[in-house]
């Protein structure tokens, strides 16, 4: 691909996830943004929130996120309830859904606090609601009544609670459909306000979805296009589109193919909307997008049809660390293609998910900023930024804060050249003045039936219904103008962390306990080059293994493994295991009980380290013997080296127990690295001497773990690796007399009884020890440790 790696963005990439507290300083450094223009914006800001509050009731949804904002318990059983009942399909389900996130709270705590009639109403619903449902704790005569009054109720409180859940939804979505929404609009549009429409949805998981969504954007600019009168292009109502809703590849490892298939539908678009007349933006997404994101607007933008047309919109997001140099890439671009472009500049709205996918992936830093100051001031000093590029550039300033509008009046002085937006249904008090002022405004206005809101929804109510949220705290008169004014510049000097406390760095997940397993960005092409240099050495590599055993090794005959991706590929030869190797290895096998804790968890640790050390061996041998892609490679490399520290920790937890002996760990194909190793580990963390028998088709990636594990201290005689066939092996060594047990993997454990050797079961009990709870056989992979890769601290 021609724009790949051309350089083009290699000082976005360096920004990915560097220091936060360098780009910040680089930002503010190179913003001119001096303290006289800081200290007017924050006046100004003030009299914006004075006005805002003097000039009446705020809007439906101010009120609401005010008195039920995520500060609150009630608040986050309506988030809760929000985000599910519109998903839910049967009405039982509904039923226990509103029971459960109603009926705990102390509504009439909220009773008549709010100043919306409507607020108000809904909280006596939902206290009523509460009431009538809560009722099984009674035992008497009355508790019956109510029980009975409850099922006959339950269709009415059901059909009260969905319309509530719909009134929510209608003050984000404009209409259901476009022409609805164009009927909708009429009004505020003769007040001023410009639209850009956007159609609801999310990333298509089918290329119909995708076809679905085109055809919507595609309608929807015809339709605004014939409903609008004449004006200039600036002047009129826009439509944004989402590129994953237009390919259901929409990932960086698709590139080549989102040019041949991705860009040309968006050129289509583009081109209809020109015809129209109407600027067409293209929507932001997650920052694992983005690289693939910029690639699809050049070569779209490059379409030599458009010239002329200045209606062309990109979205960029703030949080992100690389915003700026975004910004400077778009101006660069369009200088060089002699095109004027729009920038629509929003804060962000994944915050929650990107915080949660760095730590997922193990990345070394986040890829947004972690303050919610950070976000401001980064805002703040790119829209500096954009308005000294009005010559290329059209910029649009999204934002609910009255704070961020004042300093950019402040920045933009007499200018006329830009424009502020909102959404539909949050900031209307703010932007009343500032329509009043003479600012252009412009509205973004989802568009779509209720049942495609979800996503939509929970978004807004994320973004503004904490208690940080400037929409949260303008209506709360514990809150001051000056308060609320505050310069995001001088906020972020008087913090003394980098980050919040709460947040620790994404491979610190896990701490104090442990350290997390080392993530590799598979969206950075950096991070691609380097696994690419560590594997490459590997790529033609002709590996030779036999059984490791603590003794000579009988066996002579083996067989040749090859590439199931590729049988032309051999990729090395193992030989097995025969009946004398498993009685000799049987009869030398020792535990590894004399250690101790704390020396068989050191080793543990340190075979992960050295798993990691030799990630591009292991990638390799994961790639031709067991035809893993690079995702698929990473996570199993990541889960073995998990697995070994996890175990650690447990073993020194189980620190005075006697280990049960020798147990025999029979690992399966399709995992052959992290369930391999997990057996093992859990095995030898609790002193067990173990008979290793991996898979027959993978004993190629099973030998180079136990010969890393051999390097980290783990004695031969202890760990002894025993590669065959299971008529020779697998069928031989379980029911051997010597043997205390036997670790199979959950399939095999279906046709055979078998103990699982896990470190709790694999030490013996005494009278003198408390004995561990009651266990059932587990699967290959325990429960909480699985769960446990998803948590954040």
């Amino acid at each position: 691909m021609a724009n790949i790696n051309d350089g083009e963005l290699d000082a976005i990439r360096a920004h990915h996830v560097a220091d936060e507290e360098d780009i910040l300083a680089a930002l503010a450094g190179g913003a001119g943004i001096d303290l006289d223009l800081r200290q007017r914006a924050q006046a100004r800001a003030v009299d914006l929130i004075e006005r805002i509050r003097s000039a009446g009731k705020p809007g439906l949804m101010e009120m609401f996120l005010a008195e039920y904002g995520l500060s609150t318990n009630e608040g986050i059983a309506l988030m809760c309830l929000a985000e599910a009942l519109l998903r839910v399909p049967d009405p039982g389900t509904i039923d226990t859904l509103i029971e459960d996130k109603i009926t705990p709270y102390d509504w009439s705590e909220h009773s008549g606090k709010s100043g919306s009639a409507v607020v108000n109403a809904s909280t006596i619903a939902l206290m009523m609601t509460g009431r009538v449902l809560d009722d099984d704790n009674s035992a008497s005569v009355s508790g019956l009544l109510n029980r009975t009054v409850k099922r006959l109720g339950e269709p009415v409180v059901r059909l009260a609670v969905k319309r509530a859940m719909r009134e929510m939804g209608n003050q984000f979505v404009l209409g259901q459909t476009i022409e609805e929404a164009l009927k909708r609009a009429e009004e505020e549009t003769r007040r001023g306000f410009r639209y850009s429409f956007d159609m609801l949805g999310e990333a298509a998981l089918t290329q119909a979805d995708a076809d679905a969504y085109f055809e919507a954007y595609a309608n929807a600019i015809r339709a605004i296009g014939k409903s609008t009168s004449e004006g200039a292009m600036h002047d009129r109502p826009g439509i944004s589109v989402k590129l994953s809703a237009l390919h259901p590849r929409f990932e960086y490892a698709k590139q080549s193919r989102l040019l041949k298939e991705l860009a040309p539908r968006l050129n289509t678009l583009a081109r209809l909307a020109r015809d129209a007349n109407l600027g067409l933006n293209v929507d932001a997404e997650e920052s694992q997008r983005l690289e693939p994101f910029l690639h699809v607007v050049k070569a779209a933008l490059s379409d030599e049809e458009l010239a002329g047309w200045d209606g062309f919109g990109v979205v960029v997001q703030a949080y992100q660390k690389r915003a700026a140099p975004v910004i400077d890439w778009l101006y660069k671009l369009a200088s060089s293609l002699d095109r004027r472009i729009m920038v629509r500049l929003v804060k962000g709205a994944y915050w929650d998910s990107e915080i949660k996918q760095a730590q997922v992936d193990g990345v070394s830093d986040y890829p947004v900023f972690t303050r919610r100051s950070a976000t401001d001031m980064s805002y703040i000093c790119c829209a500096a930024k954009l308005l000294g590029m009005t010559d290329r550039i059209y910029p649009q300033f999204a934002t609910h804060n009255a704070q961020t509008a004042a300093t950019i009046l402040e920045l933009a002085g007499e200018r006329a050249d830009y424009e502020f937006q909102r959404l539909h249904g949050m900031g209307e008090t703010l932007f009343n003045q500032l329509i009043a002022d003479g600012a252009n405004c412009r509205i973004y206005a989802p568009v779509g039936p209720h049942k495609d809101l979800l996503a939509y929804l929970v978004r807004r109510l994320l973004e503004n219904g904490a208690n940080s949220s400037f929409v949260h705290k303008v209506v709360d008169p514990a809150y001051s103008p000056i308060a609320l004014a505050e310069d995001p510049f001088m906020r972020l000097s008087n913090i003394q962390t980098s980050r919040p406390a709460s947040l620790c760095d994404p491979a610190d997940i896990y701490a104090p306990e442990r350290q997390a397993s080392r993530g590799w960005d598979l969206n950075n092409s950096n991070v691609i080059e380097a696994l690419d240099l560590a594997r490459e050495r590997f790529a033609t590599q002709h590996w030779q293994v036999e059984p490791l055993l603590a003794c000579p090794v009988d066996s002579t005959l083996g067989r040749e493994i090859t590439n199931p991706a590729n049988p032309g590929d051999v990729v090395g030869y193992a030989i097995e295991a025969n009946h004398t190797d498993c009685e000799r290895a049987i009869a030398e096998a020792k535990d590894w009980n004399h250690a101790g804790a704390q020396q068989r968890a050191f080793s543990l640790r340190l075979a992960a380290d050295l798993f990691e050390t030799n990630t591009g061996e292991l990638m390799a041998l994961l790639a031709r013997e067991a035809g893993k892609c690079a995702p698929d490679a990473v996570a199993e490399i990541r889960e073995a080296v998990d697995f070994l520290r996890y175990y650690a920790n447990r073993g020194e937890d189980l620190a005075h127990g006697e280990a049960r002996g020798i147990i025999t760990c029979i690992s399966p194909w399709n995992f052959p690295l992290a369930i391999f190793t997990g057996q093992i580990a859990a095995a030898l963390v609790a002193g067990n001497g173990v008979l290793a028998k991996p898979a027959e088709t993978t004993p190629l990636i099973a030998a180079a773990a136990v010969k890393l594990l051999h390097a980290a201290g783990v004695p031969r005689e202890v760990l002894q690796f025993l590669p065959g066939d299971g008529h020779t092996v697998g069928q031989h060594s379980p029911h051997h007399r010597l043997l205390q047990e036997c670790a199979l993997p959950a399939l095999q454990r279906r046709r055979r009884r078998s103990t699982v050797a896990w470190p709790h079961t694999c030490l013996r009990q005494h009278r003198s020890s408390p004995k561990p709870e009651a266990s059932t056989p587990v699967s290959w992979i325990p429960q909480h440790f699985r769960n446990r890769r998803f948590e954040t601290r």
